[in-house]
């Protein structure tokens, strides 16, 4: 048994979580025959990890170049702003931008990150002219050239362990 907070998992909850996030179609029947358990406890299990917010949404994953979304954009931004109300503002309109897909704020150098999606340097043009109007100090945008690694599975079995 671990403790997560004040949730408490053991093995076949954490069996279930990560097949789950690499197997998110998988059946509830599949599932059940993996870890070992009947259908409908491996159901109630499911519902009791989805109710206590292990799992949060299981989500379609889109190819973004297929899609014509020919740039990725890491954009590190910088604000001179420290009152509260106004940085939530600038946050909030983050959060409604359609082509930021992750917006992290930072300690360091620089104020928040973001992942963008950007169809050509046209938008990306619009999109940075779109940010300066948040008033954003600096802005610094880099591209994606390729793609060594992109995971959203979190490693909570340790398969070197487990092998």
């Amino acid at each position: 048994m671990e403790s997560y907070g004040s949730k408490v998992l053991d093995a076949i909850d954490i069996e279930i979580l990560d097949l789950l996030q690499k197997e998110s179609h998988i059946s509830n029947a599949e599932l059940a025959r993996r870890v070992n358990l009947s259908s409908p406890a491996t159901h109630t299990r499911i519902k009791r990890l989805e109710n206590e917010g292990f799992v949060e949404r299981q989500v379609a994953i889109l190819n973004q170049e297929k899609l014509g979304f020919d740039l990725l954009c890491y954009i590190f931004i910088s604000t001179n702003i420290h009152q509260s109300e106004l940085l939530e503002k600038i946050e909030n309109a983050l959060a409604t931008m359609p082509e930021i897909l992750e917006c992290h704020c930072l300690t360091g150098e620089h104020d928040y990150l973001l992942k963008a999606v950007i169809r050509d340097r046209k938008e990306l043009d619009y999109f940075i002219r779109k940010l300066n109007k948040l008033g954003i100090s600096k802005i610094q945008t880099n591209l994606s050239l390729r793609e060594v690694k992109n995971s959203t599975i979190l490693p909570i079995i340790d398969d070197e362990k487990s092998n």
